[in-house]
């Protein structure tokens, strides 16, 4: 009778191991694996385009327009080299339980999984790894994962577009799932164009602050946790004295209205009024032919979201000062210290 009974509980296990999935005879689903379809695109949502043709719409400007696209072309763009998942656990200290990591190459590719069955929160992200100036950190826990930029007094301008998407994902056993998942841009971009034909400069460098320093996956929100300033990279100086010159940066988005989605009733997620202060800035450093340096502050009071870019446009007249163009940017300030190379700041090698 031992035998008999023995025998059938060998036979029900053997048939269970055979089916696909779990059966019936399974009590914790979380211990049955199964596959299922993941579908991911870029979703660029951006106003570059229209940017550079409003604000740069002269023939003198067609030299910097062409070279703001050029530099732009690759940190715009819907195209994913490689993408980073994580699938976490939606109870406790929502641990990660699954990792991948995939070569793209593409606008939009599919991935077949084969996870144990159970809810979980996903998140994906795309292009970090061309940008050695966002690093992935604490993601082993979903509510901490986020990405960073360097603890430093002087950070680089970002080099790639980076996506982001957070999914709720429920496995079930024995049922066709096909999740679509889809990833929009976290970063954004500014540039500073000068006409610099009245001045007499011997060199000029830039650098934009006031953005954020971190990006939390699990709610899509930013912080800012301290205040670094951002290499603006020389994008074009025409080679010749007084001709046009173009700074540009990758950063974070920078703070927000608080009541911005009440102010504004419109279908552009780009427009915005000002706000009564600034919230992000551009610092200029001109350097003049006696060796002084001359600071340039300027302050903008419009924000700058995730996927946009802002230019400003501004004169560099004789003592070194930048004036802002009151026709293109009339939210942009300007804060002037003359021989600044003699009075205390922050450090910059000018």
């Amino acid at each position: 009778m031992k035998f008999r009974i023995r025998h059938i509980a060998m036979l029900v296990a053997l048939m269970a191991a055979a089916l696909p999935g779990c059966t019936l005879v399974d009590e914790d689903m979380s211990d049955c694996d199964t596959d299922f379809n993941l579908s991911y695109e870029l979703r660029l949502v951006t106003n570059m385009t229209t940017e550079i043709k409003t604000q740069l719409n002269m023939d003198a400007d067609v030299h910097v327009a062409a070279a703001l696209e050029n530099y732009f072309k690759n940190i715009f763009t819907d195209f994913a080299h490689d993408v980073d998942l994580s699938f976490y656990d939606v109870q406790a200290d929502s641990l990660r339980l699954h990792h991948e990591t995939h070569i793209m190459d593409a606008n939009q590719s599919s991935y077949t999984l084969y996870i144990p069955v159970r809810k979980y929160m996903h998140v994906a992200i795309a292009n970090l790894e061309d940008n050695p100036e966002v690093v992935l950190e604490q993601d082993e826990k979903c509510h901490k994962a986020c990405l960073v930029q360097p603890v430093r007094k002087v950070v680089e301008s970002q080099t790639t577009g980076v996506f982001s998407a957070r999914l709720p994902m429920d496995i079930r056993d024995g049922v066709d799932q096909q999740f679509d998942v889809n990833l929009y841009m976290v970063n954004s971009a500014s540039a500073l164009v000068l006409d610099t034909l009245d001045s007499h400069i011997k060199d000029l460098k830039v650098y934009a602050s006031g953005f954020a320093t971190s990006f939390n996956l699990a709610d899509s929100t930013y912080r800012f946790s301290y205040e670094p300033h951002v290499r603006a990279l020389d994008i074009y100086t025409g080679g010749v004295p007084g001709t046009p010159a173009c700074f540009a940066a990758v950063t974070f988005p920078s703070p927000d209205l608080p009541d911005a989605k009440s102010q504004i009733e419109t279908n552009d997620p780009f427009v915005s009024a000002p706000a009564d202060h600034s919230l992000w800035y551009y610092s200029v450093y001109a350097t003049l032919p006696d060796g002084s340096v001359t600071e340039t502050v300027l302050g903008v009071r419009l924000p700058l979201r995730p996927g946009q870019v802002k230019l400003i446009k501004a004169k560099v007249v004789t003592d070194g000062s930048v004036v802002p163009h009151v026709t293109a940017d009339p939210y942009v300030g300007a804060s002037v210290t003359l021989q600044w190379n003699d009075r205390p700041s922050w450090e910059v090698d000018v």
